[in-house]
Formats: structure tokens, C-alpha cells, sequence
């Protein structure tokens, strides 16, 4: 049992890769756009919270993690139905820490390719 709390920091990788992929990364940009458009301009409002959750990484990610629970039957505490709740929970938010940390360091590192072009740039010239 000491080894189970270990699978909820496994868990939340696919979780925080899936949510991130669809919701940030250039593959899935005509789609996002899409949903963009579609969760500002429908007429209804239950149509535009559905297209809004897939340009948002937070809300995307709960809909990832019922699936990843469904598949693995994950729980946590508990071997019921709290235990499932529960985990869900603490998926999702540890899952939003990788994605936060994972944020974090695409912009350092975009502030340091900036950086080193700049530099490059004045050597150039002088």
C-alpha cells in the first residue's frame, strides 16, 4: 500500500502531457482555434463552455483524468467510490503543477534564446 500513493505523481504525467499538448502546442492550433471561435460565438451557452474546455490545460485536465481513471481504476485513501473522488482531485492538481513547472521553463528558456540572439546580434555589428 506505501507504494500506491506513488502512482498519483505517475498518473498525472500523461494527464499534464495529454492536457497540454491539446490545449498549447502547434499541432492541435486549427482545432484550438476552432474552439476558440466556437466558445465565443455560439449561441448557446452549454455549446460554448464545451468548445472553451479545450483551450483551457485547467479545465482539460479533469476530462483527461476521468479517462485515465476509468482505464487504470485508480484510487486513493479509499478502495470505493471516495477513494476514486479523491484521487481525481489530487491527479488534477498535481498535474497542474507539472504544467505550471513545465510553463516556467519554456519561459526561461525563450527569455534565454532571446537573450543569446540578442548578444549574437551585437557581435555581428560591432
Amino acid at each position: 500500500m506505501e507504494l500506491h500513493i506513488y502512482y498519483i505523481f505517475v498518473l498525472a504525467l500523461p494527464v499534464a502531457c495529454i492536457a497540454w499538448t491539446v490545449t498549447k502546442e502547434e499541432i492541435f492550433r486549427e482545432a484550438r482555434e476552432f474552439c476558440v471561435d466556437r466558445s465565443k460565438n455560439c449561441n448557446k451557452l452549454i455549446k460554448r463552455k464545451f468548445f472553451y474546455v479545450f483551450t483551457c490545460e485547467y479545465c482539460f485536465s479533469h476530462y483527461v483524468t476521468i479517462l485515465i481513471l476509468l482505464i487504470t481504476n485508480y484510487t486513493l485513501i479509499y478502495p470505493d467510490w471516495r477513494g476514486t473522488i479523491i484521487a481525481f482531485f489530487a491527479i488534477v492538481w498535481i498535474a497542474n503543477v507539472y504544467m505550471s513547472l513545465y510553463n516556467i521553463i519554456r519561459i526561461d528558456l525563450k527569455k534565454e534564446k532571446i537573450r543569446v540572439a540578442k548578444e549574437e546580434s551585437e557581435l555581428k555589428d560591432n
